[in-house]
């Protein structure tokens, strides 16, 4: 009797070689868009505590139209206190030893 030899198949060389260059870069992107991702959460959050600083500014705004304070009133505290403007005469003192 004579055995019959098979050859099992074992797969193109290529098709291995495509599969493993997807696989590669499935890894890649994945990472890259995690990187992203963090990114855009940072981001993000830096996004929403200016969006508060910014809401901060609008309740302040509301608050001095809706109590009718001069507008003159409002621009002597905003120039004090954004442009450290100071009327003739007046004497600003500065705190240098670092506390508020």
């Amino acid at each position: 009797m004579r055995e019959i030899k098979t050859k099992k198949y074992r797969g193109s060389l290529i098709l291995k070689l495509a599969i493993a260059c997807f696989a590669v870069f499935l890894i890649v992107s994945l990472l890259t868009q995690r990187t992203q991702i963090s990114e855009k959460r940072v981001e993000l959050q830096e996004l929403q505590e200016n969006l508060k600083v910014q809401q901060n500014v609008n309740d302040e705004l509301l608050y001095s139209l809706e109590n009718d304070l001069d507008i003159a009133d409002y621009a002597e505290r905003a120039a004090r206190r954004d442009f450290n403007y100071a009327k003739p005469q007046e004497k600003i003192f500065i705190n240098v030893g670092g506390s508020d």
